[in-house]
């Protein structure tokens, strides 16, 4: 699955009944929940990053791609808004973009 697609299947299940869906039932719940979960997704995966479980840690990174474009969806950010915001950034180095948020 591309993100492309993970991120139309959670555009599609916005609308979707709360007890037949996981991404609807997140949703539901509102921004803040969603963000709660994200971080438990992250920390996961920063445990098995420094574990070194690589089949652990492609799960848990597959979790908080879709836990973070859950929670992008819950504020109205799209996968769009994210592609076009690195598009920007890739034509400055990234230690000149770092500068710049200073």
């Amino acid at each position: 699955m591309s993100l492309q697609s993970l991120a139309a299947t959670i555009d599609a299940r916005k609308s979707a009944d709360p007890d037949s869906s996981w991404t609807a039932k997140l949703l539901a719940k509102g921004p803040e929940k969603c963000a709660e979960k994200f971080g438990e997704e992250a920390i996961e995966a920063i445990i098995e990053a420094v574990k070194g479980d690589t089949d652990a840690l492609t799960s848990e990174a597959a979790d908080v791609l879709y836990h973070l474009l859950v929670m992008c969806a819950a504020r109205g950010v799209s996968l769009a808004d994210i592609e076009a915001e690195l598009s920007r950034r890739e034509a400055q180095s990234g230690l000149a973009e770092k500068a710049s948020r200073s």
